[in-house]
């Protein structure tokens, strides 16, 4: 179980999933968070890079060390992750965001958050676990590339018309790692979605709706269904379900990002 958090805060990092490693080959217990003002080589999936604008965006990571879990159940700490920046947002400000599978959160068709899970194993057992989230928060503007699908916290309180809290970068990676921390608990005692995956569904952006799936050989669309105990997608194509697992293919909304 994940009881104690300790937060530390670095003005510029190179990763905040990489410090946490660091800490961890040198026996540091569970629960350690750091987080960073700017990552100057921060991660995200598929090896892709995560911008981190200095004070505009949350860069922060966990570490986690679960005894005697499956490397079948590590993946779906990042959907459990997912669950917790989605709780976080809207307790603090109200924004209603959606996931889209696995972790994306998406606040009016657009994405606000990215998330890395990495572990490394030794001795033929998971060592450790690190929770890497990259939430976009002060951001008023994005690159042209990625303008179409990007947003954050404030351009959200704007668009609602709620304006903007200075400073709220603090409380709310402080409130996502307390929602993390619910939600993780609840995980860890089955090692799946079971105790979660009702309230998942209930925030999945597409439920019900057709998708669609892009691998690399071919792509298809399919009606979204929901999830499995493992976090992976249900869908259904031609009549027949199908299970999209992560890492596996992009799911795209037929209309647009989402």
């Amino acid at each position: 179980m994940l009881d104690n958090i300790r937060l530390e805060y670095y003005d510029s990092v190179d990763s905040t999933n990489d410090r946490i490693k660091e800490r961890a080959r040198a026996g540091e217990k569970q629960g350690l968070v750091i987080s960073a003002g700017t990552q100057t080589a921060g991660k995200g999936r598929i090896g892709r890079k995560w911008e981190s604008p200095k004070h505009d965006s949350i860069a922060t990571s966990m570490l986690l060390t679960p005894a005697d879990i499956s490397l079948d159940a590590i993946p779906t700490i990042t959907v459990v992750a997912a669950m917790a920046v989605r709780d976080a947002i809207y307790r603090l400000y109200g924004l209603d965001g959606k996931i889209k599978w696995p972790n994306d959160i998406v606040l009016d068709g657009k994405k606000i958050c990215g998330i890395l899970t990495e572990m490394e194993m030794r001795e033929g057992s998971v060592w450790y676990v690190v929770v890497g989230i990259g939430v976009n928060v002060h951001n008023k503007s994005f690159d042209e590339e990625i303008a179409f699908k990007a947003t954050s916290v404030d351009l959200e309180l704007i668009k609602a018309g709620c304006g903007t809290e200075t400073g709220h970068r603090n409380e709310l990676t402080q409130a996502i790692w307390e929602s993390f921390k619910k939600y993780y608990n609840i995980f860890i005692t089955t090692q799946d979605m079971s105790g979660l995956k009702e309230e998942y569904e209930r925030n999945l952006a597409n439920l019900g709706e057709r998708v669609r799936i892009e691998a690399q050989e071919n792509s298809y669309e399919a009606i979204a269904k929901g999830i499995n105990v493992k976090g992976e997608l249900l869908v259904e194509v031609e009549g027949k379900e199908q299970i999209i697992r992560t890492g596996e293919v992009s799911v795209r909304g037929i209309y647009g990002y989402v």
